[in-house]
């Protein structure tokens, strides 16, 4: 069909009244193209020839598995998004608006031009996406396609609460933009669409071999040099991170590690970043960095690890040990004060729990306390909470500079994405979480990241086993296709 003949389809779709509420993909997709089609034989409203204008569609649907229907989508990239309490999540393909920044420098530089460029974005646009750990760590290629920061409008979404599933799609008119090709665009993005949500046949191949970076051997020489620090008085926790490769006998589909996970009830968050089709970057972390609603601020200090096979113990007997280890309880420590002393400066009314807490997952314990806290008026803004808390003593170190420092000299390996902000933002709301057990697909290999915490009196051969129980969970996916 010829440009002339899709313009004239597209005043004939009928805007007949139709159904508004629950209803099924199919039928979804046939009433946001009778809303676009309403729209577009309107004038846009002002002020879109002199500034940006982002226009919305949606439609509530009744879908019963978002995950299955988005690993049946061609259409790249592909994001999903589910907070730690399952309580809010959403599934998006394609492109309707990005945000990349890829100059190199401190990350609190990447930090403030993100801000910036969010003053021109609509205050109810969503922008999944995340950052790299250390934007002076030049990236590797096994990284490409992850700039430092990046953040993706998705062009058609479902999202849920446990109250609505609504389907939408977006269209982000700039001044001087195509507006007919950015319709056109849109509708054959919904044509396109699988409005299917029965899972994909495709399954993870058969896992051939596993390898680490550093190996044993350097991880405990990595260790005590750190140990050496903490004995100088120099620096008082580090955490060291090690790279497993996982590689497959054919092309690995990462969205089925999304679909598989086998610990539904496990206290976490799910990421999924696919810039392109077979790169994905994907997350079952159970931290939150923080979350903000307006000028309120939640955050939490999570460190401190227990792990429930090698002490074979339940969620009782794991917290009991937990509460009661010198070093975990220190640790943590560590984290809480300094959550506190980063926060001061920006924020009033703040309030650290006193209660120390144990979050429970599937084969692992953790020590957090929950903070809430205000930001000051001059201070209300994303951009001075990810200054503030990125990275925390519990994915970088304490204190923060150095501790950097000896990261980028120890380890031998581009951390990317991995243990860096992670999540959505808006003009008026954004939750992050750390994107730590976290892994990256490319073609028929995965790497999978995982940490430990260092501090005085820390034994290297410990933390060796503790960071292969961090990538447990991911690799129980994998032994699912075997």
């Amino acid at each position: 069909m010829n440009f002339t003949g899709f313009m004239t389809e597209l005043h004939n779709i009928t805007t007949t009244p139709t159904d508004e509420g629950t209803s099924g993909l199919s039928s979804a997709f046939g009433i946001l193209k009778q809303k676009i089609a309403a729209a577009f034989r309107e004038p846009e409203p002002e002020p879109w020839e002199r500034s940006a204008v982002l226009r919305s569609f949606s439609v509530v649907v009744d879908i019963p598995d978002a995950l299955s229907w988005l690993s049946r989508q061609a259409l790249f990239p592909r994001l999903f998004w589910m907070n730690r309490e399952k309580s809010e999540w959403i599934a998006g393909i394609g492109e309707a608006d990005r945000i990349e920044l890829t100059v190199s420098g401190p990350n609190d530089r990447s930090f403030i031009l993100l801000e910036q460029v969010m003053q021109g974005k609509n205050p109810h646009a969503r922008y999944i996406g995340g950052f790299c750990f250390n934007n002076l760590q030049p990236q590797n290629r096994l990284w490409e396609g992850f700039s430092p920061s990046l953040f993706i409008l998705p062009l058609i979404t479902v999202s849920g609460t446990p109250s609505e599933t609504t389907l939408s799609c977006s269209l982000w008119l700039t001044p001087g933009a195509d507006r007919d090709a950015l319709y056109r665009r849109l509708i054959n993005a919904i044509d396109s669409a699988d409005p299917s949500c029965l899972p994909t046949d495709s399954e993870l191949p058969d896992l051939i071999r596993i390898s680490y970076s550093p190996d044993r051997e350097q991880w405990i020489d990595n260790c005590r040099q750190a140990l050496k620090t903490f004995e100088s008085g120099e620096m008082e926790k580090v955490i060291l991170a090690r790279q497993t490769e996982l590689e497959f006998s054919a092309t690995v589909p990462a969205i089925r590690f999304l679909m598989n996970y086998p610990f539904p009830e496990s206290s976490t968050y799910r990421f999924y970043f696919e810039p392109v089709e077979g790169r994905a970057f994907f997350s079952f972390t159970p931290e939150r960095l923080y979350r903000r609603d307006g000028d309120r601020i939640l955050t939490e200090a999570l460190a401190g690890t227990v792990t429930k096979e090698a002490i074979k113990a339940d969620d009782s007997a794991a917290s009991e040990l937990l509460l009661n280890s010198e070093k975990d309880v220190r640790e943590h420590r560590f984290v809480k004060d300094t959550i506190l002393r980063e926060l001061q400066p920006v924020c009033s009314d703040i309030h650290m729990e006193e209660t120390v807490q144990v979050l429970q997952l599937s084969h692992l314990a953790h020590l957090y306390t929950r903070c809430m806290a205000t930001l000051k008026p001059e201070f209300r803004n994303d951009s001075t909470v990810l200054r503030h808390l990125h990275p925390t003593p519990a994915v970088g170190g304490v204190p923060r500079k150095e501790s950097m420092q000896l990261i980028l000299s120890l380890e031998p390996f581009c951390r990317g994405w991995y243990a860096a902000p992670v999540g959505w933002l808006s003009r008026d709301a954004a939750e992050f979480a750390v994107g730590i057990r976290s892994a990256l697909a490319s073609e028929n290999r995965v790497y999978i990241y995982s940490g430990a915490g260092l501090v005085q009196g820390s034994d290297p051969d410990s933390e060796w086993e503790e960071v292969d129980q961090k990538i447990g969970e991911i690799l129980a996916i994998t032994k699912q296709a075997t």
